[in-house]
Order: structure tokens, then C-alpha cells, then sequence
């Protein structure tokens, strides 16, 4: 279907296809319009096309191949485990072409972290429920996906703590037997040195005396009354994450 609006401009044109990007829709490799048909899809002059293009490949989510046109980068951004969330609501896809994930476990533990403790409003010594998974593009980690629920959250969603990949996502689960929204907090990012296991899991072969340093992401849930869960992610050196404005 066309896309068209008076007086569209490059960014517009550039963040049409971002978002497609992002959302999985465009494959890495696939291969975006020609000039002409963005034109004629988005009604705007060569010049503007030229221009959102640019600005595609300087973000890094499109290459020139010659002949073949313009193609969506081998290495597109990597997407925080919260905008998968968004990604599901917008066109029903778990992963994007070529990821999937591996490594599942779910583990009972009693949490010390400050942080989560903090995020969940939980004692420490507190037992809660955690999911982990590595997302991989291309059969390549990118990122490890952690989420930590407490029991109020489980109780509601007991198939939180079964050790299987779920079908549906938390949330939607929750709010259909509660009646209560659940909402996504402020998304926070922040570096700091990997721990070993992250390392084994992103496939970082590093000596054991250095440092690698990591780019992290977390994002709290809540209903009307309290938090549900504590999401992180933690991604593999030289990754690119979109950063929200």
C-alpha cells in the first residue's frame, strides 16, 4: 500500500523504513525499493530519497551492493528485550529474521542484587523467579536477556517459573487475568565490566585478569500498585542499540 503525505520529508522517508528495520519486517540482505518506487510511494523528489538513504547508512542499517541496490546491513541495531514487547504488538514476530535465542533457563533464587531489590521493592534474601536466554543473529550472541519476577507476579502467572519457552508474553498474561495494565517504566542504560558468565555466554574469549566492558539496559514493570518484573540486557561488545529520544 502507498505511503503518502503532503510535504514528506528525508526523515520521514529514513524512519518509515527504520522501523521496519527494527521491527523485523526488512530481513538482513533483503533488499529496500528502488529510488523510483520510494518516490512514487512516498511522493517526494530523488534528492529526498537520496537523503534518507544517508541517513540509513550512517546509522549502519543499509549498505549500497552495486547492482543489487540498496540492502538491509548484515549487522542491523540490536533491540532491547522491552522494544520486543513492542515489536509482537505491532506484527506478532518473536524474533527478527535470522535471530533466535538459546540457552534458556529459569532458576528460583533468593535475590541480594541492590538494584533488583531495589527495582522490585523486595527484602534482600527474597526469593524470585529468573528467565534467561541469549538472543543470537546469524548464529552470533548479541546480547544476554535477563528478567527477575517476584511472587506476587508469579502467583499470577504461575508459567513464570516453569523451565519452558512461553508462548505468550508476561504481561499480556497478567493483565488478562488481573484486569490491570501493565506498564512499562523508563528504560535506563548504563556500562560497567562483564561478569564471566556473560562473557561464556557472548562467546568473549578474554584473558581472565582484563576488563571488558559491556552496554546494559533495564527496565522496570508495574501494575497500579507495585512493580512485576526487572528486565536487563546486556549486550556484546561493538553492538549497536537504538537509544530512545
Amino acid at each position: 500500500m502507498a505511503y503518502k503525505s503532503p510535504g514528506m520529508g528525508y526523515a520521514d522517508v529514513a524512519n518509515h523504513f527504520r522501523t521496519r528495520i527494527k521491527s523485523g519486517e526488512l530481513a538482513p540482505g533483503e533488499t529496500l525499493p528502488t529510488v523510483t518506487e520510494i518516490r512514487e510511494q512516498f511522493d517526494v523528489a530523488a534528492k529526498t530519497v537520496s537523503r534518507a538513504l544517508g541517513m540509513l547508512k550512517t546509522e549502519g542499517l543499509v549498505t549500497s551492493r552495486g547492482s543489487l541496490g540498496t540492502v538491509v546491513a548484515k549487522s542491523p541495531i540490536v533491540i532491547t528485550g522491552s522494544d520486543r514487547l513492542n515489536r509482537m504488538a505491532r506484527n506478532g514476530l518473536r524474533y527478527a529474521p535470522g535471530e533466535t535465542s538459546t540457552g534458556h533457563r529459569v532458576m528460583q533464587r533468593s535475590t541480594y542484587d541492590a538494584e533488583v531489590c531495589k527495582a522490585l521493592d523486595l527484602e534482600p534474601g527474597d526469593e524470585v523467579i529468573i528467565r534467561i536466554r541469549v538472543f543470537q543473529q546469524d548464529g552470533k550472541p548479541t546480547s544476554v536477556g535477563l528478567s527477575v519476577y517476584p511472587p506476587h507476579t508469579v502467583a499470577k502467572v504461575p508459567e513464570l517459573a516453569d523451565d519452558v519457552r512461553m508462548t505468550r508474553q508476561f504481561d499480556e498474561l497478567y493483565a488478562e487475568r488481573t484486569g490491570q495494565e501493565v506498564v512499562k517504566g523508563q528504560k535506563l542504560g548504563h556500562a560497567r565490566q562483564a561478569s564471566q558468565d556473560e562473557l561464556d555466554a557472548l562467546d568473549i574469549d578474554a584473558p581472565s585478569h582484563s576488563a571488558v566492558a559491556v552496554f546494559v539496559t533495564t527496565v522496570t514493570f508495574h501494575d497500579d500498585e507495585r512493580p512485576l518484573a526487572y528486565w536487563e540486557d546486556v549486550y556484546a561488545p561493538g553492538s549497536r542499540v537504538p537509544i530512545p529520544d
